[in-house]
């Protein structure tokens, strides 16, 4: 059986299905996803500016250093009268210290924080609305290749067709032969053109597994052999629409873009605030013994820092001056892709006016060479044409038709391609 029929080789499949597969499949989907949750955990990051920093560690030491060993006694609570012998002070006994210590750190104010937390957010969302676009991307792709899937078949309709005429007339032109009204050379050129049209059949059959393949590609399935066929045929015929001709602010690359422009604005407001001062506060517990997991004796600290970087060599400088030209490139690279995209918009208008025009034209082709077909085969069947003349009126028509199927092909997909630009 072939597998090009309802067979077990082939997977019926509906247009309306295979959005929600993409959306669960797509390999490029889910990288796009993986991209946006790493700009995600980089503004998680950020909350490290509101939010304290905690440390716990445990510390044991032995020493005959006379300054860790009078620290240590001291902070242990122990300290007697003769610690203070100076022989004993100049070189000390082995001393342990075994110290439980909780440290926080809390920042207070860090403006160049805000505003790099502030980049960080419109990173995350610029990635947010990317994979937006992208999904509308694939959507289009996938209607694409479900379009080709359909074209493939259609033009496997066709040639089948074709092969069916062309093979009722070489058995007329056998019988003619036989009765001695056509010469050899008559009956080779339509065996010839039984041969050429089998040859396209086995090339669009092709076509069908790549079409197939690709679209397995998009959807992120294994075909193992198989193929799809489309529960809906191509039409043949268009339906013209007034089209929008200019390019939305709204559209998911364009605030994309936006978003990116303002996480440079914004990091560079963030490094024109790294030249004013920044205050923290801190504190710690201590808890201090000679003896392992000991806790005769604690201490704490608590504090506030206010700290001002007056000079670092031109670094805070050049960082500024970096971020300042880098926000300036986005600017101008978001106004040189709306640019683009409506440059784009308007050559795919003139590609659809184009497009319909072409259809128009190549259905009235293909109705004149069916008719100029008709004609011909009439007069040859009453031996008024000759067989190479009925051979290229096929040959014609057939051609005709696939081109009007090409046609109506390249218009819905440019219109949808329009619609794509205009979303």
């Amino acid at each position: 059986m072939s597998v090009f029929g309802y067979s077990q080789d082939t997977l019926i499949i509906a247009k309306s299905d295979l959005i929600q597969k993409l959306a669960d499949q797509n390999l490029q989907l889910k990288i796009a996803d993986k991209t946006y949750r790493s700009a995600k955990a980089d503004y998680h990051q950020s909350n490290a500016l509101f939010l304290p920093n905690i440390n716990v560690s445990y510390t044991g030491i032995s020493t005959a250093n006379p300054l860790m060993a009078f620290g240590s006694k001291l902070n242990q609570e122990v300290l007697t009268a003769s610690d203070f012998n100076p022989a004993l002070l100049n070189d000390p006994a082995k001393t342990q210290n075994f110290a439980t210590k909780f440290e926080i750190q809390q920042p207070l104010l860090n403006m160049d924080g805000l505003f790099e937390r502030k980049a960080a957010k419109s990173k995350m969302e610029a990635f947010q609305l990317q994979n937006q676009r992208t999904k509308e991307y694939l959507e289009l792709e996938v209607s694409k290749a479900y379009m080709q899937l359909q074209l493939a078949y259609r033009v496997i309709k066709v040639l089948e067709i074709a092969g069916t005429t062309s093979t009722s007339n070489l058995k007329l032109v056998e019988n003619y032969f036989k009765q001695g009204l056509l010469q050899k050379t008559d009956l080779l050129n339509v065996q010839v053109r039984v041969n050429e049209i089998s040859n396209q059949l086995h090339y669009a059959k092709s076509n069908v597994e790549n079409a197939s393949d690709y679209l397995a590609f998009l959807l992120n399935e294994d075909l193992k052999g198989k193929i799809y066929k489309p529960t809906e045929q191509l039409d043949n015929t268009i339906a013209v629409e007034a089209m929008n001709t200019s390019v939305s602010d709204n559209r998911k690359d364009i605030q994309a873009m936006t978003k990116s422009a303002e996480t440079y604005a914004t990091m560079f407001q963030s490094s024109k605030m790294a030249f004013l001062p920044r205050l923290n506060a801190f504190g710690s517990y201590e808890l201090f013994d000679r003896n392992f997991i000991g806790t005769s004796a604690k201490g704490y600290t608590v504090g506030a820092q206010l700290s001002w970087t007056v000079f670092d060599g031109y670094k805070s400088i050049g960082k500024f001056e970096k971020a300042k030209a880098e926000s300036q490139k986005a600017t101008t690279e978001k106004e040189q892709y709306k640019a683009q995209s409506q440059l784009e918009l308007n050559k795919t208008n003139r590609q659809l006016r184009d497009a319909e025009n072409k259809v128009n034209l190549s259905q009235l082709a293909f109705e004149q060479s069916q008719e100029g077909y008709r004609i011909r085969q009439n007069r040859f069947t009453q031996g008024l044409e000759k067989t190479t003349d009925l051979l290229q009126s096929e040959t014609q028509m057939i051609q005709k038709e696939l081109e009007h199927l090409q046609s109506v092909f390249e218009y819905n997909f440019t219109k949808q391609y329009l619609q794509f630009l205009t979303k």
